[in-house]
């Protein structure tokens, strides 16, 4: 019996080895991860056939509005135009505070509004929009980054993290992915009160799978795209340096391996900064005091 266990242990650490894909086969989790992302796809819609906060609240309507007069202002306006304020873009209602990452998830996500119905993003007339097809769509586009982004980072994640350990059985890896997909807060602010963190969350959790991979130059940059979509991805930033740092210490030529890093830090931030970059003219428009105090807002509600 004891031969007979130690012969599968051996095996599943050889396809985990070789083959995390095979490994996933093999035990079988493939199934287990679609049954519960199908059952975490409903429970997220059914959160979202509830009012989301503000809703039918003037003067402002709540985060809802707010990430449609992104759309808005990122489909109407040139880019250098999008954190300035001016008689088009009035800062003081709902402006863009996160980075550029988010403004170009805006105004993807505004192209798919326009596209089935032009009257919700339209420039000054949509502001307050709240009509049904208008309301089904934007949280369409919440439910399918969940999907497009998160749930595809989560298996990642589960993938790195368990193929390295034979001993797991198929009941805890299954509750991992459930205790993932399942996090109540995450779909009560995404789908409930509106907002758009699986990207985010997504883009950090797949930093983490890259990292479990010995995929650093990965990481760096997935993590970088985090940091540049909601800037509250800053307070994972010092376990990231941290721990990339220490593995790049213990290296053989450690300047070599943080050099590489740095480069695709500043390769990934100057790629997404690009439009502000190119001129002083252009960054000098960016309102970073809006986005400072954007965040320090959200650092106080986690701070007591």
């Amino acid at each position: 019996m004891e031969r007979r266990k130690g012969r599968k242990g051996l095996k599943d650490k050889e396809v985990g080895d070789d083959d995390r894909w095979l490994w996933l086969v093999h035990k079988g989790i493939a199934a287990s991860f679609l049954c519960i992302a199908v059952f975490a796809l409903l429970v997220r819609v059914a959160v979202s056939l509830h009012p989301y906060s503000g809703a039918g609240n003037p003067p402002k309507y709540g985060d809802f509005e707010a990430q449609r007069h992104w759309m808005e202002i990122t489909l109407n306006l040139p880019v250098k135009e999008w954190y300035r304020n001016s008689t088009s873009n009035n800062i003081s209602y709902w402006g863009l505070d996160y980075p550029p990452l988010t403004a170009y998830q805006s105004y993807f996500h505004g192209l798919f509004l326009r596209f089935f119905h032009p009257e919700s993003v339209s420039l000054f007339t949509s502001r307050g929009h709240e009509s049904y097809l208008g309301k089904l769509l934007m949280r369409w586009t919440v439910l399918s980054s969940d999907a497009l982004v998160f749930f595809p980072a989560v298996f990642y994640f589960v993938l790195a993290y368990h193929s390295g350990r034979p001993s797991g059985q198929k009941t805890h890896i299954a509750w991992h992915i459930a205790m993932i997909l399942l996090n109540p807060c995450l779909m009560l602010i995404d789908h409930g009160h509106f907002q758009y963190n699986c990207i985010s969350l997504g883009l950090t959790v797949g930093a983490v799978a890259a990292v479990l991979s010995n995929k650093e130059l990965v990481a760096c940059s997935l993590f970088s795209l985090a940091l540049n979509h909601k800037q509250m991805t800053a307070y994972f930033a010092p376990a990231f340096f941290s721990h990339l740092l220490g593995k790049c210490l213990r290296r053989r030529n450690p300047v070599l391996e943080v050099s590489k890093l740095g480069l695709v830090v500043l390769g990934t931030f100057a790629l997404v900064w690009w439009p502000y970059l190119h001129s002083m003219e252009a960054f000098s428009r960016v309102d970073l005091k809006k986005v400072l105090e954007s965040q320090t807002l959200e650092f106080s509600l986690f701070v007591p």
